[in-house]
């Protein structure tokens, strides 16, 4: 392994592999293929990216053998659950968001926690479902499987199960409904706890703060307008997730200013009806790229 560069661990395969690619490749990082496509190396800076099973992520970093990867929260905290350590979450970084729930046959009346109570429940996230039953004081045998969790019901494995749900088009499939929700979930850049030597921590504070441009910019964006001065204050309300607004003097319009912002929510066709009704005109909508 080559000390001198910095290496981050990624998804081989699965629904944070390619996305993954995308926010470093969007961070601007030029990346190689090796030929036996388990991992990449960046011509632009001293980086390498491996290629692993997801569950492998949180180990090859708590060991050292990875400098920072790239994980669901939903394994990060099943790991922390555990009793496991050695791995700080740095930041969220926008996708893969999911939830893992508790699911039951439709029709099933829930009434809270409670309801399970000596129950037999299916999941691949044992360490977080016991977690949260000690939480809510109930006692429930704990069904581990290492995948198809959906089909235990039908099989009469389990009444209930617990899984990451996403668009719950899986649960619907069969014939399931969510009744619970027991952690939020979306992918999450993690480091070793041990310290990086200067050169590599350099590498390291760049890629995250480029990373944290990028996530930044996805939903944000740069909103332009013309508008009496005393419709500033309704104006500033309405922008969704914006700071204080640049506002310049219109040439030759008294009482009227230019403003500028930058929103870091979605701007909806809602907003710019309410930003016309204060008195705003010439309203533009502009994506943004980079941010830092």
């Amino acid at each position: 392994m080559d000390t001198q560069r910095l290496h981050i661990a990624i998804q081989k395969s699965g629904r944070l592999a390619e996305r993954s690619l995308e926010l470093i490749r969007a961070a601007g990082y030029r990346l190689n293929k090796s030929a036996g496509e388990l991992s990449y190396s960046v011509e632009n800076a001293p980086i390498d990216l491996w290629c692993v099973r997801d569950d492998d992520i949180p180990t090859f970093v708590a060991d050292g053998v990875a400098d920072l990867g790239i994980v669901g929260r939903n394994v990060l905290a099943e790991r922390e659950s555990a009793g496991r350590d050695g791995l700080a979450e740095v930041m969220p970084l926008g996708f893969g968001r999911c939830k893992l729930c508790i699911a039951a046959p439709e029709g099933f009346s829930y009434d809270g926690p409670g309801a399970l109570r000596g129950a037999r429940i299916a999941t691949t996230y044992p360490n977080l479902l016991s977690r949260f039953l000690k939480e809510q004081g109930v006692e429930a045998e704990i069904v581990t499987m290492r995948g198809a969790v959906e089909v235990a019901p039908r099989l009469k494995l389990a009444d209930f199960i617990c899984d990451l749900v996403s668009t719950g088009a899986t649960l619907e499939s069969n014939g399931l409904a969510v009744l619970d929700t027991i952690l939020q979930s979306e992918a999450v850049l993690v480091r070793n706890a041990r310290t990086l030597a200067s050169d590599l921590a350099h590498v390291a504070d760049s890629m995250i703060a480029r990373f944290r441009g990028v996530v930044a910019s996805q939903d944000a964006k740069y909103v332009m307008m013309n508008a009496p001065s005393a419709a500033l204050p309704r104006i500033s309300e309405i922008l969704p997730g914006a700071g204080a607004p640049t506002v310049m003097p219109l040439a030759g319009r008294e009482g009227w200013v230019a403003v500028h912002a930058v929103c870091q929510e979605s701007v909806f066709w809602e907003t710019l009806e309410a930003l016309k009704a204060v008195g705003a005109t010439a309203i533009l909508v502009l994506s943004i790229e980079k941010m830092m």
